[in-house]
């Protein structure tokens, strides 16, 4: 069979694309190795950003493209490339305003400013009342898709894995399947995102330990897809980790997302420390950037810390850990992995792997700058009270991928290119494919990772169409 476009990855830049061919008059087949469409979207927390759209209008919120580009600029140190970032965000209101019509629901305290990243200067992120928000997104995805399924201009197949690119003469013309079926298309779009559930990859590509948050399908398909074919690489050297999670249990990589300690310090001002496997503590606590806090991350050994306390901060600053009240906290120690108490301090950092002389030594000099009040060694400020009170607690965190940085290199009009620069003809790549670094670089930018999947979707979409109509 042979059709105008394939898209491999049922994922929301992979559907947007579907919608907006479809909507031109292609016809086009959608591949996915999982058992239903969505990606990563049951998964995430479902930020969406755009500068300028009817929802911050009607908060009277003042808002546009250029405060928006200012914003990412800023936070991403202009690491990002201008060129993508700038399509994506002129194209972000019109993905807004296309989900709000299909009825997407809006949390009322959106659009707000996130703290859980760098914070934007203008409120503009909007998630759905429910956590996680992704699921919302999937469901007006559906309402979008479905005529177009119903028509027959789009086939979805789920539970069908693409192993290989179909190149003749040097052009991509189609796909080869799992099961070894040649699909023709005029056009091949990889929509597959990222490789956060792929460790060796991980370690390849972006040199880090892997604790993820990512999809199990997010394996890098696409991506080493391309490569096979030649395609070069953007976004090399430009991970970041989102601060601290919980290890996950063994046999699994993904990090438990619900109980994650509550690390923002301006939604809650630490009572503890945060200490290396040394037992030295490496950075303010109370600092408000958490851009800060995960760059500092980097430089300690496997970017593992622990959240270490006593009884009285246990009470007295809620929540440590989302989810847990502090006895549920209390109850963990030594269930749940990473979680440990003890009466002293050297018993704690020998259960939790600590340095015994190193964690006595680094609480000792914390508790004499929280007398002097005035931390000489990394200028916190917020100093409530010295850790002396038994029980002691010890809380390890792990650097988590929320997204790959590294991606399929592509040119303004979302064609794969080779590591020469040239083009390879017939294959696009939209989403965590192309690396988040393509419009975050080497940060955090919210609402900058599912808005543009569906921003360069549509317009591949569009532009794969153009004409037809």
């Amino acid at each position: 069979m042979a059709v105008d476009v394939i898209v491999v990855g049922a994922g929301p830049g992979g559907l947007a694309c579907a919608v907006a061919a479809a909507e031109g008059g292609a016809r086009v087949l959608v591949l996915d190795k999982a058992a239903d469409v969505g990606g990563a979207l049951p998964y995430s927390g479902g930020h969406l950003s755009a500068g300028g759209f009817s929802a911050q209008r009607a908060q009277g919120i003042t808002d546009d493209v250029a405060a928006h580009w200012a914003d990412v600029r800023r936070i991403s140190r202009g690491l990002g490339r201008a060129d993508l970032t700038l399509l994506s965000l002129h194209e972000q209101p019109a993905v807004m305003e296309w989900l709000l019509d299909a009825g997407l629901r809006l949390d009322p305290a959106t659009p707000r400013i996130v703290h859980g990243h760098e914070q934007y200067g203008t409120p503009r992120t909007v998630h759905a009342p429910e956590v996680p928000g992704g699921p919302e997104i999937l469901r007006v995805l559906r309402l979008l898709l479905a005529p177009h399924t119903a028509s027959g201009a789009v086939e979805v197949r789920t539970a069908t894995p693409v192993r290989d690119l179909l190149v003749r003469d040097g052009v991509v013309a189609g796909v080869i399947t799992e099961g070894r079926e040649e699909i023709e298309g005029a056009a091949v779009v990889l929509a597959t995102g990222g490789f956060g559930y792929h460790p060796e990859l991980f370690g390849e590509l972006e040199g880090a330990p892997l604790t993820t948050s990512a999809a199990p399908t997010s394996t890098g398909d696409g991506l080493e897809m391309a490569r096979r074919i030649g395609a070069g690489l953007q976004g090399l050297g430009k991970y970041i980790p989102t601060f601290g999670g919980l290890p996950p249990e063994p046999g699994d990589l993904r990090v438990d997302w619900i109980h994650r300690p509550q690390l923002v310090a301006p939604e809650r001002p630490p009572w503890e420390v945060y200490v290396d496997r040394g037992g030295a503590r490496w950075v303010a606590e109370d600092d408000p950037s958490i851009d800060r806090k995960e760059r500092a991350l980097t430089g300690i050994e496997r970017m593992t810390f622990w959240m270490v306390f006593d009884a009285a901060a246990l009470e007295a600053s809620r929540p440590m850990v989302h989810g847990w009240t502090p006895e549920e906290l209390d109850a963990q120690c030594g269930i749940r992995r990473g979680v440990h108490k003890a009466d002293t301090l050297e018993e704690l950092a020998s259960r939790a792997g600590i340095d015994p002389a190193g964690l006595a030594a680094g609480i000792a000099r914390y508790n004499e700058c929280v007398a002097a009040g005035k931390d000489a060694d990394f200028g916190r400020a917020h100093l409530p009270a010295r850790i002396l009170k038994p029980p002691f607690y010890a809380v390890e965190n792990h650097p988590v991928t929320l997204i790959t940085f590294t991606g399929v290199d592509v040119d303004e009009e979302s064609r794969v290119r080779r590591a020469d620069g040239t083009v390879i003809e017939g294959l696009y790549a939209v989403g965590e494919v192309i690396g988040s670094a393509a419009v975050n670089g080497n940060a955090f930018c919210s609402g900058m990772c599912l808005t543009p999947a569906m921003a360069f979707g549509r317009l591949v979409g569009r532009a794969l169409t153009r004409g037809r109509r």
